[in-house]
Order: C-alpha cells, then sequence, then structure tokens
C-alpha cells in the first residue's frame, strides 16, 4: 500500500485473524509485530500481561490491542502499518502453523492480499485520475497564460499602428515601420512569418526583389506586400506582386494598402485568380479587426475564401 492511510475496519478484522494463525505461540506473535516496526510503547501492554498472567489474553486479543494503537497513530505508525501488511501478504511457510489453522491462514493471507491489491488498484486509479486532473489544469493554465501573452501582443500592435496614423510627415518611415507592425500583428496570432524578405543575385549580391512579409497559414505560402499610399493602389504597384506569385509555384498573395485599391486593380485581380489567389486588403480592415479583438487567421481565410470560391478578391470585412 502505497500511501499513508490507516487499515479500513474490513481490513483490521482481516488482519485480526490472520496473524495469531501465522505463529503457534503468543510470543511469536509479538515477535511477528515486533519485527515488523511496531514501537515499544504500543507493545508495552500485552508484554506486561504476558509477563504476569499470560492467560488473560489470547493470540487474537494481542494483535487486536496493538494493530488498534498502531492504526491510531498518524505518520509515526505508517512504517509497521505497512510492513504488517507486508509480512503477512509475502507469507508462505504455513507448516509454522498448527496444523488445524493452516488452511484458514492460507485463506486468510489471501484475502488480505486481494484486498491489498483492491486498495492498489484504487490508489493507482486514484493517482491517475489525479494526474490527469492536474495535466488538464497545467494545460488550463498554459493556455490561460498564452491567451494573456497573445492579448498583450496584439494591443501593442494595435497601439503600434495607431501611432502610425500621426506620421504623415514621414511617409517613408511610416510605410517601413507598417512592415514590421503587420509582420508582429501575424506573429501575434500565430502565423509564420518570414519578414522582409530579399532575393539575391548569387554572384553579385544584387537585391533582385524584395518581398515585404512570407507567412504560412495552414501549409500554403503567401507573400505579403503592405503599401501605406495616399491614393488608392494602381497596377503599378500591384502588378510587380502579382508578377512575384507567377514566378513561385503554389504561391498565394496579400496586398495590404492603407488608401484601397483602383478598380482596375480588383479587376486583374479577379481575373488572375484563374490561376494564382490573392486577396486585397485594407488597412482599415486591419484596424477594424483589432478594434473588435477578431481573429485574423479566421479573417484572412473568408477572404481567401471569397477570392477562390465566389471570385471576389476584395471582399471587405469591417464589421
Amino acid at each position: 500500500m502505497a500511501d499513508a492511510f490507516h487499515y479500513p475496519p474490513e481490513l483490521l478484522e482481516l488482519l485480526v485473524e490472520a496473524i495469531p494463525r501465522l505463529s503457534r505461540a503468543k510470543k511469536g506473535v509479538v515477535l511477528f509485530l515486533r519485527g515488523a516496526g511496531v514501537a515499544d510503547e504500543d507493545l508495552s501492554e500485552v508484554e506486561r500481561t504476558l509477563a504476569t498472567n499470560p492467560n488473560l489474553i489470547n493470540k487474537f486479543e494481542i494483535v487486536r490491542k496493538v494493530l488498534t494503537k498502531v492504526n491510531v497513530r498518524g505518520d509515526s505508525g505508517l512504517r509497521p502499518r505497512r510492513e504488517i501488511i507486508k509480512r503477512v501478504v509475502e507469507f508462505e511457510n504455513f507448516e509454522t502453523c498448527w496444523p488445524e489453522d493452516q488452511l484458514k491462514a492460507k485463506g486468510l493471507v489471501a484475502s488480505v492480499r486481494e484486498a491489498v491489491n483492491a486498495k492498489d488498484s484504487f490508489t493507482r486509479m486514484k493517482q491517475e485520475r489525479d494526474a490527469e486532473r492536474e495535466a488538464t489544469m497545467s494545460r488550463q493554465r498554459a493556455d490561460q497564460t498564452a491567451a494573456a501573452e497573445k492579448r498583450v501582443k496584439i494591443e501593442r500592435v494595435d497601439m503600434r499602428l495607431s501611432a502610425l496614423f500621426g506620421m504623415d510627415d514621414r511617409p517613408q518611415e511610416r510605410g517601413k515601420l507598417l512592415e514590421g507592425v503587420l509582420n508582429d500583428l501575424f506573429r501575434a496570432y500565430g502565423i509564420l512569418v518570414r519578414e522582409d524578405f530579399r532575393r539575391r543575385d548569387p554572384d553579385t549580391s544584387v537585391v533582385l526583389e524584395q518581398i515585404d512579409g512570407v507567412i504560412e497559414i495552414d501549409g500554403s505560402v503567401h507573400l505579403v506586400e503592405m503599401k501605406w499610399l495616399n491614393a488608392p493602389v494602381g497596377t503599378g504597384e500591384f502588378f510587380p506582386h502579382l508578377g512575384r506569385l507567377f514566378l513561385r509555384a503554389n504561391a498565394q498573395g496579400i496586398f495590404i494598402s492603407s488608401a484601397g485599391f483602383t478598380e482596375p486593380v480588383v479587376k486583374e485581380c479577379a481575373a488572375a485568380l484563374t490561376q494564382k489567389t490573392m486577396v486585397l486588403c485594407s488597412l482599415q480592415e486591419i484596424v477594424m479587426l483589432l478594434q473588435r479583438r477578431d481573429d485574423l487567421l479566421s479573417f484572412l481565410k473568408k477572404k481567401s475564401q471569397a477570392a477562390i470560391v465566389d471570385k471576389n478578391p476584395y471582399l471587405q470585412i469591417l464589421a
């Protein structure tokens, strides 16, 4: 028995019936108990009786008196309680018993083993339940911590994005900062990010193309372009990004603009959907999403579904 418990009544009665039959003499019963580590103070009463008037007490009374004292002890009685059980369940030499007690002793020892095994089984099941409950609570705590950290990251991104609207006098700096803010937004939502990707000529190290961000959604690679302009994105800004998609098999595209898109861009993007999936997204949609604390991944999937199924690359989600 692995845990610190006191003998339940049914087990105590089995021990009171079994232990006296494992030894022929009263002193043998006392030695059995002493050998199991029972304290002197728990044996002193029966030993005095045996020394002065042994006929006043029998083996069963000896065991009951001693086990009762051991059983009411706290941690100090744990070791002898365990050892008594161990010695009973491991008892095999029934030839030391009186002949008329041998079969009875075997049956009682077997009953103690069954009781102990049942207790051990319940103990293991309880330990497993406790472990499972602790694992569940640990996962919940981890999820709560992760959710809190995610909220903090999103709030910081929201503050940084809001600050960009006050940088009208520094448009180039603002455009560069926008890339970092939106890439951090992807990262806060658990979307894999590779930001500010540059492809260079292997011989000259000249930058052949630059991509604001590369993200992965459900195993699909998306090239992300981000523009903060005073006017809607026109074909001049749009076609280079579309060309990057056609240079890469299975790549999809996302274009985020602070001022929306011209009608020709929306038409060209819709026409390209037969070969490449490209979604157009306004910065206003991102701002509204952050205000609502909606899920960015679901937002992007909804826009992608509209592009693929409805041939609508510019589904605007503002509420």
